[in-house]
């Protein structure tokens, strides 16, 4: 795996598969067209299948965009799927006080969880850049 390669084309084809609420989209740091995707579902699944083939090219822009360092994106954003609510991932980010935070009232009962589907990238990059 290259230094700069930030984000798997692998887990983006896996989250595409739930691609029709915006998994990959979110992931690829596109958090505006992941919503919108989230509330239309993949746009009316007509944008769903066109990610399919567009996947390669957000990879490669997320790539670009986001600070390759020691936190993993990918990690990161398992972890916040899968314990988000947890807040497993902002332990992983060394987010100590937000962290038990999340673990006390389950993500800010979903509030904080969403805020980091919508930020995760972006907070993971700026991490990485301080290293």
């Amino acid at each position: 795996m290259d230094s700069t390669d930030t984000h798997s084309r692998t887990i983006g084809y896996l989250l595409w598969i739930f691609g029709f609420i915006g998994a990959h989209r979110f992931y690829y740091g596109k958090p505006i067209s992941g919503t919108i995707w989230f509330f239309t579902l993949g746009l009316f699944f007509i944008g769903w299948i066109i990610d399919l083939f567009l996947i390669p090219s957000m990879a490669d822009e997320a790539d670009l965009r986001f600070e390759p360092g020691p936190i993993d994106y990918t990690v990161a954003w398992l972890l916040l799927t899968f314990l988000g609510a947890f807040g497993v991932h902002r332990l992983y980010m060394g987010k100590w006080p937000t962290a038990i935070l999340y673990l006390l009232t389950l993500g800010l009962i979903g509030f904080g969880i969403l805020y980091d589907f919508l930020t995760l990238n972006s907070q993971i990059s700026e991490r990485n850049r301080l290293m």
